[in-house]
């Protein structure tokens, strides 16, 4: 990348910050009684944290929304951020072991990198983790994985996501912001 891109400095190369996972169940929390809310909460907490390697922490609602029959103050997320040596731990399962293992994957389209650099996945079923046991789960949540990194736009954020390993859609263009 530093020829391509003519960096001088090793520092200027973009690399990846951080890794974050979270898992929004605000729907299906909120029509369940406290008794079974707090079952189904530590049921994704624990799995979430067997997914990262790490405890989530969880989420409130800021505000109450009738209409969602959300209350202010119920947990509606767990999130998890991963750094250093656990993010790239978890960067190597993802790549191969998850996404080979998810259902008609053909690899990740370059849409899903953002102007920033930055690359978002969503998962419906988090049972494609090898951490989780498909045989003793009653509880599928999906999630979504966010790798955030140093890129200035997406061009450079796909050809730091390329020379990483990880699987790309071929013959896509990436996303340039312009509407069609």
């Amino acid at each position: 990348m530093m020829k391509k891109y003519g960096y001088k400095n090793p520092m200027a190369v973009p690399m990846i910050t951080k890794v974050t996972l979270n898992s929004s169940f605000g729907k299906e929390s909120v029509s369940k009684t406290s008794g079974e809310r707090d079952k189904f909460i530590a049921t994704i907490v624990q799995d979430l944290g067997l997914i990262a390697g790490q405890a989530p922490r969880l989420v409130k609602s800021k505000k109450s929304i009738a209409g969602f029959k959300l209350r202010e103050g119920l947990d509606i997320a767990a999130m998890v951020t991963l750094r250093r040596q656990r993010m790239w731990d978890f960067l190597e399962r993802l790549i191969y072991v998850s996404l080979p293992k998810s259902r008609d994957f053909k690899g990740i389209d370059p849409k899903n990198i953002d102007k920033g650099g930055n690359l978002n996945i969503g998962f419906r079923e988090h049972i494609h983790f090898p951490e989780i046991f498909t045989e003793k789960e009653k509880t599928i949540f999906g999630l979504e994985v966010t790798v955030t990194t140093t890129a200035k736009n997406n061009e450079k954020g796909l050809e730091l996501f390329t020379l990483l390993g990880f699987p790309m859609k071929e013959n896509v263009p990436a996303h340039t912001g312009k509407k069609i």
